[in-house]
């Protein structure tokens, strides 16, 4: 999670398209057997919504919409 505050709106969105690449991989995997850790499937999501929730945040902030702040 601290390596994704350090990203700026570009490397978010790199990351976001790295993570959807990565979970295609895994359902695949797992469709064909493959896949011997299930619980990857849900990091990869897990990631995927870190990253989600992270570019709305900063929208938001720029926007000047939202009270709290995500960096302590």
């Amino acid at each position: 999670m601290e390596a994704l505050l350090q990203l700026d709106h570009d490397g978010l969105a790199e990351e976001l398209e790295s993570a959807h690449r990565e979970l295609f991989n895994l359902r695949f995997q797992a469709s064909t057997s493959q896949l011997t850790d299930i619980s990857e499937l849900k990091k990869a999501r897990r990631q995927i919504a870190r990253i989600k929730t992270l570019i709305r945040t900063r929208e938001l902030e720029e926007e000047g919409n939202v009270g709290i702040s995500i960096e302590e």
